[in-house]
């Protein structure tokens, strides 16, 4: 599958250029217009962090590492490059929602997205907002969510970029974006192909990752079209083909291999009126896996979901300072699986969002969604947030909402063990924040309290077998804090950019802290530019992390806390009016640390990667 992938990367890039990000010298988090437009408007009294396209492109390496390292979330990764879940505000990866151009994307198999099978180079920005969102995004949407946008600009312009980088363990990288506009068409384009042996040491043992190689490709094509004064057509489409060995721990070795594909393709309308704007999204998805417990062999399990989707919003101003947003959606899924049938569900859902601005110190927001799903009955589900402008610099920040998660097709039908008799859980949550904003310096405070009923947790019966139940009730709390400082002097350039979250998560039954959440979690980063160069330093704490309930310390119960960095430097080696080439080294676990992210799963040692870019 190698060779195919790499020859089907190799044809397309023969007929498309790579589309230009404009990288900043000092990289940081910054606000860049979304392709969700209701994620800003109507999120005025929730923690909102933009990951620009200038940061983007100068972490090759992963998603997950690219989030743990400048974020607040936590990720759990089964070894580096393997399977990658999150933990935002102590909730569990089926509880974080990813959202593409305004549409989830969380798998309806296993309920979460696995942050190892997106490239993130393919995206204009990539957003993270804290806080239940379920009103606005469904089921899934209860510690925060993670959206990935793709913009399309009118303005006459014609960009490439081509990126090579290869790295330790062999690992080889090449991408190009290309993207053109006039005033009427609009096209960008992005390919992707990972390849990696990711055969690292493990160290102070004489043991290597030796089931660990894994590489993909990707496509990421977006078109639009201005039919009118009025209207837009937008068409958006991404495929994602991977393979991967499944690594082993220190004492079980692996013959494993995962082979998966996404493919998701959605075609939107937009009209622009004088008081209501509509927009229409048509979208199909699918994802589809193939499982070996041995790759040597041609035994298998698969699993494949069909997603069809059908969204209308309308913005309407209601008065000059009030405005509405109705949506309607239907979502059918169809299923299919060597580990049960062929299940299907219906979704519809209603939603209307309220927005309120009497003045410039003031926004309110009230929001209601009531779903009808098949073979569930599905609460109401509400949100409110508050934003007050205390003064130019300072603002205060409230936002509460009741959110839930309906159970996957793995946890109802998965035989043996699936469980028809689930019910979905349902989630309260309230988060206070505040925002400090002076000159080049910003620093956000939040405070939250999550309790969840009727969480899914997949337990072993008296006979060995594992069945998922309603069992528990937890409840989440803590607070982050963002800061991020930039200082120029004359052609100096500096930046102090950094994230601390203390979390709670409790099952409120034992009062013990769940696993693989750990206490602290913190990252800083400090970077300098001058002229053509550019440096960096990353450094990323997380705490200890508990892998049983009885919550013991000690090798076999849980594991250690670590402290990571990394260093980067770059060079414009050349750069005129429409051309610019840079080089770029990056050390990874530069003081050769010994970590582990999950128990007995070794991660790398001190590791490089070598990139040169060209823009044209």
């Amino acid at each position: 599958m190698r060779y195919r992938l790499l020859l089907f990367f190799v044809l397309l890039i023969g007929n498309l250029a790579q589309a230009q990000i404009v990288t900043d010298s000092v990289q940081h988090l910054d606000e860049v217009v979304l392709s969700d437009a209701k994620l800003k408007r109507y999120s005025k009294g929730y923690k909102l962090s933009i990951l620009k396209d200038s940061l983007l492109q100068k972490n090759k390496a992963s998603f997950t590492d690219l989030l743990r390292f400048n974020t607040n979330i936590y990720f759990k990764e089964n070894g580096f490059g393997m399977v990658s879940s999150p933990s935002f505000r102590g909730t569990n990866a089926s509880q974080t929602a990813v959202i593409w151009n305004g549409i989830s994307i969380n798998s309806q198999l296993t309920g979460q997205t696995d942050f190892n099978t997106i490239n993130t180079t393919n995206f204009n920005s990539i957003a993270i907002r804290s806080g239940g969102g379920s009103v606005q995004y469904g089921s899934g949407a209860i510690g925060g969510s993670i959206h990935l946008n793709n913009t399309l600009s009118f303005k006459q312009h014609f960009d490439n970029t081509a990126t090579l980088s290869y790295g330790s363990y062999e690992t080889k990288n090449v991408s190009y974006l290309t993207s053109y506009s006039n005033e009427k068409f609009s096209v960008n384009v992005g390919l992707d192909y990972v390849d990696s042996e990711n055969d690292y040491k493990y160290l102070n043992t004489d043991q290597s990752n030796e089931n660990g190689a894994f590489q993909n490709g990707s496509i990421n094509a977006n078109l639009g079209y201005v039919l009118s004064s009025k209207d837009v057509l937008k068409l958006y489409h991404q495929t994602f083909i991977g393979e991967r060995e499944f690594s082993g721990t220190v004492s079980s070795p692996s013959l494993a291999k995962y082979e998966d594909q996404n493919f998701r393709t959605m075609l939107g309308w937009s009209r622009f009126g004088t008081a209501i704007d509509s927009k229409l999204k048509i979208a199909h998805l699918q994802e589809h896996f193939k499982y070996f417990g041995n790759k040597n062999t041609d035994n298998f399990t698969f699993g494949k979901v069909n997603t069809y989707l059908v969204n209308y919003t309308a913005d309407i101003d209601l008065l000059t300072d009030l405005k509405l947003k109705p949506i309607v959606s239907y979502n059918y899924y169809e299923g299919s699986g060597s580990s049960f049938n062929n299940p299907n569900r219906k979704e519809f859902s209603t939603t209307a969002l309220l927005l309120y601005n009497p003045n410039e110190k003031w926004h309110y927001g009230l929001n209601i969604r009531q779903d009808v799903t098949s073979g569930f009955d599905s609460p109401l589900l509400f949100s409110f947030d508050v934003a007050y402008n205390v003064s130019n610099f300072y603002q205060l920040k409230l936002n509460g909402s009741k959110n839930y998660r309906v159970p996957t097709f793995n946890d109802l039908y998965w035989q043996p063990g699936g469980n028809l008799d689930l019910v979905p859980e349902t989630s309260y949550q309230l988060d206070l924040g505040q925002e400090l904003t002076y000159k080049n310096a910003s620093l956000k405070v939040n405070t939250f309290y999550i309790k969840t009923s009727d969480l899914i947790q997949w337990k072993p019966s008296d006979s060995g077998l594992w069945s998922p139940e309603n069992i528990a009730e937890t409840q989440n709390y803590g607070a982050e804090a963002t800061i991020a400082v930039t200082h120029k002097i004359k052609a100096h350039q500096f930046l102090l950019q950094g994230n601390y979250t203390y979390t709670v998560s409790e099952d409120l039954e034992t009062d013990a802290q769940l696993i693989y959440v750990p206490y602290h979690k913190a990252n800083i980063n400090l970077a300098y530019a001058y002229k053509r160069m550019s440096m960096f330093i990353q450094h990323l704490y997380t705490g200890e992390v508990y892998t049983t309930p009885e919550n013991l310390s000690g090798r076999f119960y849980s594991v250690e806390a670590y402290q990571l960095t990394n260093f980067g430097i770059d060079f414009k080696l050349f750069q005129a009016k429409k051309q610019q080439i840079d080089l770029g080294l990056k050390v990874n676990n530069l003081f050769n640390t010994v970590y582990e992210n999950v128990a007995f799963r070794p991660m790398p040692d001190r590791n490089f990667n070598f990139q040169i870019q060209y823009k044209f």
